[in-house]
């Protein structure tokens, strides 16, 4: 993973992340409502009460915002110090509390204190570990960061089908009566498990269109190879949630740490 590059796209998406969705504050409510329920039902924890949660990947807080205002107490941390600005303003303007930190995650343990009960990276962040030393390196540092019994949720793309489609563009979302529109184009590498993806969003202002494009780097990571990973960093009781399962837009994986998780 090329820490700076990844710096550079997420802090350059900081103000305009939003304009990705039809309606991020709605995408944000839905999410926590979503993380909420499959959350308790999964783990074992007084019904009703606070759960301490670390989202290792928070950026402008699509998924920390919500799960705020469902009772969890959340730290939110990310690689990208603009996006976790823009969080802690929306957290201010939501009336919702987050402890907020940067941190990256191979280094976990030294950029985060404390453990949690549950951990948690949505929407294709872990792609961004190119490597298998990276990959390895941060589930380690993911398995440290929970209490016993703990419980890890990840979720990325579906990337068993990628592979097989290597899709060069994603379909334009067009939005606001057709003044927004964001779309992906990617290019892949020569080996085929890297690609370089770039994010459009043109919109349209007083009959001006506007175009911003950030680039970054992700690996086409199947499962079988992150579910490795995972095992190899002790995680036990590994398993799947694909989207006709669970509901969510990605597939999600879960797994445990010692104790009732095993």
């Amino acid at each position: 993973m090329e820490k700076n590059s990844n710096i550079d796209f997420y802090d350059g998406l900081a103000t305009s992340y939003h304009l990705i969705f039809h309606d991020w504050e709605r995408s944000a409510a839905w999410q926590g409502e979503f993380f909420n329920q499959f959350i308790r039902s999964r783990l074992s924890h007084e019904e009703g009460g606070a759960i301490k949660l670390l989202d290792a990947s928070c950026g402008i807080g699509t998924q920390a915002l919500g799960l705020a205002q469902h009772d969890f107490l959340v730290t939110a941390t990310d690689l990208s110090p603009k996006s976790v600005e823009r969080a802690a303003r929306e957290a201010e303007r939501l009336g919702v509390q987050l402890h907020l930190g940067i941190a990256d995650f191979r280094t976990l343990g030294q950029d985060v204190p404390g453990r949690f009960e549950v951990v948690l990276s949505a929407d294709n962040a872990i792609p961004h570990l190119l490597t298998d030393e990276d990959l390895h390196q941060a589930c380690c540092q993911l398995y440290s960061k929970l209490e016993d019994n703990g419980l890890l949720i990840l979720s990325i793309r579906d990337y068993d089908q990628e592979i097989i489609m290597k899709q060069r563009a994603t379909e334009p979302r067009v939005m606001d009566g057709g003044k927004r529109i964001a779309f992906q184009v990617w290019d892949w590498n020569e080996c085929g498990n890297i690609y370089t993806t770039n994010q459009f969003i043109l919109q349209e202002t007083d009959g001006h269109w506007e175009t911003h494009v950030s680039k970054t780097d992700y690996r086409a990571l199947l499962r079988a190879e992150l579910s490795e990973a995972l095992n190899g960093a002790g995680f036990k009781n590994i398993q799947w949630h694909m989207p006709s399962e669970s509901g969510y837009y990605q597939p999600i994986v879960t797994a445990g740490k010692l104790g009732e998780q095993e």
